[in-house]
């Protein structure tokens, strides 16, 4: 009974917080920060980060697609029109791995009736003078005492050449163009089915390299280019650095396309034509506070806030500005102070609590 009152040590007193000391749960206090207790915390996976200034590179958020690296991908095209049919595997599918040289399909030569006739009646020809030949060699053999040498050679090129020229026409009426695989990778699309008529010069399939890919941005302001340093795309969560080629010499859409190479393994979540948003860095540096992408939250007023752990159980909102960064954080240049510990995970959950 007389026992001393305990006291809770520094940052953890939380008698003088209003309206907190009556509730155990998440609420809004009036003067918009919110009180979280600490197992509501754990609950959301709080987590928070300290903010620290440094340097860094000014960034331009541009509108990008994901194209195919011309280098570790390909094309394969029918070069003659004809039927498809199935390769020694079958058909291939999207996502599945081949390898170079492999026979993906082959295609059947379609020809008219009276082409088809006409070769293989030119073939008739060339196969009775070819038996003609070879039996005329054989006499001439026979008689090899008594003949030239030099008529002998003579028939026997007459018999070989008859033969070669019966072997390509029937190579032609009975042979299959086969679609070979350029290069080894992952297909990308493929367009037929078995039995399908295609034409000369006609896409099959589209063959990529998964973790190497090219990334196509498109400029609005032509000095851009001669102010790059280097861009970055977010892939999930993770930062992929780009390595910038070079830019066009011509407008598309009244743009400059900008060509950047990558390659990484976070690539292989990637489709050709994938839409991305490729943040580019110049040369200039700003002097800004870097937070992760997840902490900035919109308010009721639309404008960019993010949270601000002020005591072990309050957050209050901070009304920052911002700028693009690399895809994965941004830049706070204004409405932060460094030192504040900033929530990242959970964040809006927290902006959710009324």
């Amino acid at each position: 009974m007389l026992a001393a009152p305990a006291f809770a040590g520094p940052g953890h007193d939380h008698g003088d917080a209003p309206a907190a000391a009556s509730s155990n749960g998440p609420q809004r206090l009036p003067d918009g920060s919110v009180f979280l207790p600490k197992p509501a915390q754990r609950q959301l996976g709080v987590r928070t980060v300290l903010a620290e200034r440094g340097q860094h590179p000014r960034s331009i958020e541009l509108d990008g697609r994901v194209v195919m690296d011309p280098q570790s991908g390909g094309r394969v095209q029918a070069l003659v029109a004809g039927r498809v049919q199935a390769g020694p595997r079958g058909l291939p599918e999207p996502g599945q791995a081949v390898r170079k040289g492999e026979v993906l399909a082959w295609v059947q030569p379609a020809a008219p009736p009276l082409e088809r006739a006409s070769q293989a009646a030119q073939l008739a020809e060339l196969r009775a003078a070819q038996q003609l030949a070879e039996k005329r060699v054989a006499r001439l053999r026979a008689l090899s005492d008594t003949i030239p040498r030099k008529d002998i050679e003579a028939a026997e090129s007459e018999a070989a050449s008859a033969r070669e020229r019966a072997q390509a026409i029937g190579a032609g009426l009975s042979g299959r163009d086969p679609l070979v695989a350029p290069v080894s990778g992952v297909l990308a699309s493929s367009a037929v089915v078995a039995g399908q008529v295609v034409d000369a010069r006609e896409t099959l399939f589209e063959i990529v390299d998964p973790q190497r890919l090219r990334i196509e941005a498109l400029a609005y302001d032509p000095a851009l280019p001669a102010d790059i340093a280097g861009a970055s795309v977010a892939v999930g969560g993770t930062r992929v650095p780009l390595r910038f080629i070079g830019a066009a010499r011509s407008l598309r859409e009244q743009a400059l396309p900008l060509s950047f190479g990558a390659q990484a393994d976070a690539l292989a979540s990637l489709a050709v034509g994938q839409p991305l948003r490729v943040q580019v860095h110049s040369r200039s540096t700003v002097e800004a506070i870097a937070v992760p992408q997840s902490a900035v939250m919109k308010n009721a007023a639309n404008q960019a806030i993010v949270w601000v752990k002020t005591q072990p159980e309050h957050f209050a909102p901070r009304p920052v500005t911002v700028a693009p960064l690399d895809g994965v954080r941004v830049a706070v240049t204004s409405g932060l102070q460094p030192g504040e510990r900033v929530a990242t995970q959970g964040a809006a959950l927290i902006n959710q609590v009324r």
